[in-house]
């Protein structure tokens, strides 16, 4: 058995998505200045790093990330690698290996190069998914899809994707690292931080080669 970390680290130095609040991790207490213990204060956003979209991140009045159900977030999971594709689209996934009755599916795509070259300046040029291949995710009754960058939509067109997905019952996993992961068959853990009515949470995310 082996077991993939595919969440990213967080730092300062982190990229983050233009506009959202940066990383910061302060030490607040210290051993070394004669504090009983080290304690420190971290202030972010809740899309930072590997993470999870609440229905309520683009759908009003609707359900924060506490409310996802565990059952979604573990289970059986396909990791599809993707390396040529520019957009992630209707007819990208008709001609992918994506079994059928699959109910969760990781994207591995280029993108998976910015984290194993450790590049930490933001790209607006990622592979996602544009709102034909959200459709064709929905009529396929995929419950949880996941990509290897900060989000799942392309840049500059967030809405429509994550609209499609969302109000559909689909569950969104953003900035997982599968720069070490074959296409194959897994078993996914995902557990979001339990951050009442939110819109995301960041995620510690493995899969486990079955």
């Amino acid at each position: 058995m082996r077991i993939y970390d595919i969440s990213l680290g967080i730092s300062p130095e982190m990229p983050v998505w233009p506009g959202d609040p940066p990383v910061v991790i302060e030490r607040v207490r210290e051993i070394a200045k004669g504090a009983n213990a080290n304690v420190s204060r971290l202030e972010c956003g809740v899309h930072i790093g590997t993470h999870v979209d609440a229905p309520i991140h683009f759908i009003e009045d609707s359900l924060g990330v506490e409310a996802i159900p565990i059952q979604v977030l573990i289970g059986r999971a396909y990791v599809v690698h993707l390396p040529n594709a520019s957009v992630i689209d209707e007819n990208t996934l008709e001609g992918s290996a994506i079994p059928p009755r699959t109910r969760r599916v990781l994207f591995r795509t280029s993108n998976s190069k910015y984290w194993a070259d450790g590049e930490l300046k933001f790209k607006k040029d990622f592979v996602a998914i544009d709102a034909s291949g959200a459709s064709w995710l929905v009529r396929k009754k995929v419950k949880l899809v996941g990509i290897d960058y900060l989000s799942v939509a392309p840049f500059g067109a967030s809405r429509e994707t994550h609209r499609i997905l969302l109000e559909n019952g689909v569950t969104v996993i953003e900035g997982l690292d599968l720069s070490e992961v074959r296409q194959g068959r897994y078993t996914l853990y995902c557990l979001p931080l339990k951050i009442i009515g939110s819109d995301g949470a960041p995620a510690r995310t493995i899969l486990v080669g079955v």
